[in-house]
């Protein structure tokens, strides 16, 4: 049991995953047996939460002492990890911050594996945001995804524009008022009847690209509950997107120009 006071308003969710990191990383499954209590009364959702509530958490040994991630690389400026699926970035920033100076560059969503990096002062953080920015990052992923592929690969372009109301992302063949323009690139690496593994370039990188990307030119990752080919995941019991962040590439000018050489991947398959 982990008990904590509320200081600043926020939802449960957001409370835990800045709060309570093993909490955050089954946080689905507390919510589903009401193992959680604000102010005394046992909650199964998100919630609300304002200064000075009380949140307890009925957590478990083993979900106590759940991982969150492999390290790959890490020395005096940065740690790259590879992060298990189901931890939040901003959990395992939280519980990296617990032994240290760490600041999160860019992110990955709860149910994509693999490799996120963090840096541990301002100086590379400053010259981590700029290169992310300018596209001097290199990402590659891999998806396991539903085989309905026209050609073995592609470049493809669209418009992809938020849905904050429904927390999910709309993709366009053309531009339509607040979109922003996506280019992702695939390549088929295997195919397996009615799945492909597929090696994923993005050369823009927006919320949810990948995953909203394939699923609007029929082929959407496997597992994916939000965009994804519902009896195509009861098949293969898939609950969470076959997604992995599997490269990472730097083209560095400034102080973390020795990493230029180094090419970095993910310990994950889809």
């Amino acid at each position: 049991m982990k008990k904590f006071t509320v200081s600043t308003p926020a939802s449960l969710k957001e409370f835990t995953d800045s709060t309570y990191p093993q909490g955050s990383f089954c946080l689905a499954a507390l919510l589903r047996a009401k193992d959680i209590k604000v102010n005394g009364v046992r909650v199964g959702k998100s919630l609300q939460l304002k200064a000075g509530d009380e949140v307890t958490y009925y957590t478990t040994p083993k979900q106590e002492g759940l991982k969150s991630h492999e390290v790959v690389f890490e020395d005096e400026n940065i740690l790259i990890a590879d992060k298990l699926d189901g931890v939040e970035t901003s959990a395992l920033l939280c519980e990296l911050q617990a032994g240290g100076e760490f600041y999160a560059v860019h992110r990955l969503d709860r149910n994509t594996k693999g490799l996120i990096a963090f840096v541990k002062n301002k100086a590379a953080e400053e010259e981590l945001l700029s290169a992310f920015k300018e596209r001097r990052v290199s990402k590659t992923y891999l998806a396991r995804c539903k085989n309905n592929f026209k050609t073995d690969g592609a470049v493809l372009t669209a418009y992809l524009k938020k849905d904050a109301g429904n927390s999910l992302v709309k993709v366009f063949d053309k531009e339509v008022k607040g979109s922003v323009k996506i280019v992702t690139e695939y390549r088929i690496l295997e195919k397996c009847g009615d799945t492909a593994l597929v090696e994923v370039t993005l050369h823009t990188g927006k919320t949810h690209q990948i995953r909203a990307h394939l699923a609007h030119i029929g082929c959407p990752v496997l597992g994916d509950e939000k965009y994804g080919d519902g009896a195509l995941n009861k098949k293969y019991g898939a609950k969470r997107q076959c997604l992995v962040s599997y490269k990472l590439g730097f083209n560095l000018t400034g102080g973390l120009g020795y990493l230029n050489k180094k090419e970095f991947l993910s310990g994950f398959k889809p």
